[in-house]
């Protein structure tokens, strides 16, 4: 047995022995095209040269150096690319370790914002249901995901909640899309007048949904109305980008095609694809300056924010996609798996929706194509599913809990942004012969 403390305790995982590009190798030598990225986070794919030199430069001069007595070069460059690629005002940088970190430091961040505006009695936020934020306790709070939240409900804080922007599952038949989203937009303005305005810190979002309801993009002018109601109360927008930004969905920051610029935004995965563990919060400057005018002092700290080796990789990630003018590859490949996903996966007897933006791409089964029932939970079909395509040498992200944190399966796709439609066609083509089996057989399990 081993002794690391595996997510299933009583199953060893193989052992991956080596990468190149978009596939893993395990130690029988068996290769898995990575299509999920491990969870979104291999965005230029594995052994990169570039980024492995940048790696060994920086070692070779400076792996560590804590951030009570120095900053470092390649933190210092880092911030400055993420800041000059960022729209708006978000002129500044903190950087930790993952995207989890990076959701509790904006938390943490926004509070901080409003005590040192002389506003201590902000105390909540406002979040969606069917959500994820992340798994430390104040992420883990302020996120939807039910089967996380679970047993660790009694030391979580109480977050107002407000319903997802997931037209597939909650648009009436009666309504049109704008109607849609104008019901949600009402149901958070009441939302805020109901806590009070004076007590709500901020309202935090992905903006495409990730790992809890599989790639779901918002509905058109959502966020700009979710901006304006910010605006409108004085309450902060943090924008949770850790699994859908960073080039991701096709534009640097999914933000971006929605036409507005948050308050905060937190990024980790594609930032440093992998190489070194980094997430980062991005700031808008009156935030900012509120605190350095106040106290002076974030009281906030991890002892491997700023990481040197951590930035350099995460740097070197950031310059091959500018220099290789990967999003436009994104955005290319991303509609040709989108298509192929619609024209050969749609139409399938168990497939509800297919659905993304980019190369982030969710499918989700259900039991009833008319009434969208999805498959009883004890069928794990998303696991199933899985596990099939593992056999086969593919590696998909499924989910349970699609629909309300018990029931419903997705299977979410983030390929590396140099996939190729070769690859994409594997994945596809795989994924329908795999979804077909699985379904088929859960039918009659069903019964």
């Amino acid at each position: 047995m081993s002794a690391i403390i595996h997510r299933q305790l009583n199953v060893t995982p193989p052992i991956a022995s080596h990468s190149e590009g978009v596939f893993l190798f395990d130690k029988t030598g068996k290769r898995y095209l990575d299509a999920c990225g491990g969870a979104a986070v291999s965005s230029l794919g594995h052994r990169h040269p570039q980024v492995i030199q940048a790696l060994h430069s920086q070692i070779d001069t400076l792996a560590y150096a804590h951030t009570s007595f120095f900053t470092s070069e390649a933190a210092e460059q880092l911030a400055d690319q993420l800041v000059a690629t960022a729209p708006g005002d978000l002129n500044h940088v903190y950087f930790v370790s993952g995207g989890s970190e990076a959701v509790e430091t904006a938390l943490k961040l926004a509070r901080q914002y409003w005590v040192e505006r002389g506003q201590p009695q902000r105390r909540q936020f406002i979040a969606r249901k069917q959500s994820y934020h992340g798994n430390t306790l104040g992420a883990l709070a302020v996120g939807g995901n039910e089967w996380r939240r679970t047993p660790f409900a009694p030391l979580l804080m109480d977050v107002v909640r407000v319903c997802a922007c997931n037209a597939y599952r909650d648009q009436k038949p009666s309504e049109t899309l704008d109607a849609y989203t104008t019901r949600l937009i009402d149901e958070l303005e009441a939302a805020i007048l109901s806590a009070g305005p004076e007590t709500i810190i901020g309202f935090c979002a992905e903006t495409v949904s990730g790992a809890t309801t599989g790639a779901v993009p918002p509905t058109p002018g959502y966020f700009s109305a979710v901006r304006a109601l910010c605006d409108k109360y004085d309450i902060l927008y943090i924008a949770d980008e850790v699994m859908c930004g960073m080039g991701r969905t096709g534009s640097l920051h999914a933000f971006a095609d929605e036409s507005v610029i948050p308050d905060i935004v937190t990024i980790a995965k594609g930032l440093g694809g992998g190489y070194q563990p980094i997430g980062a919060v991005l700031v808008r400057d009156p935030i900012i300056e509120a605190i350095r005018s106040g106290s002076g002092h974030f009281q906030h700290g991890h002892t491997y924010i700023c990481h040197p080796s951590a930035a350099a990789a995460a740097l070197a990630v950031q310059q091959v996609i500018q220099q290789q003018d990967l999003l436009t590859q994104v955005r290319q490949q991303g509609d040709y798996l989108l298509t192929q996903l619609q024209q050969k996966i749609g139409g399938l007897e168990f497939v509800g929706d297919t659905r993304g933006r980019g190369l982030f791409a969710g499918i989700e089964l259900v039991q009833n194509k008319q009434t969208q029932q999805p498959f009883a939970a004890e069928l794990a079909v998303h696991k199933k599913i899985k596990q099939a395509c593992f056999d086969r040498g593919l590696l998909v992200y499924p989910m349970g809990g699609t629909v309300d944190g018990r029931i419903g399966d997705h299977i979410l796709l983030a390929p590396p942004f140099i996939v190729t439609p070769q690859h994409i066609d594997f994945i596809v083509d795989t994924l329908k012969t795999v979804i077909s089996d699985v379904t088929e057989y859960a039918r009659y399990q069903n019964v």
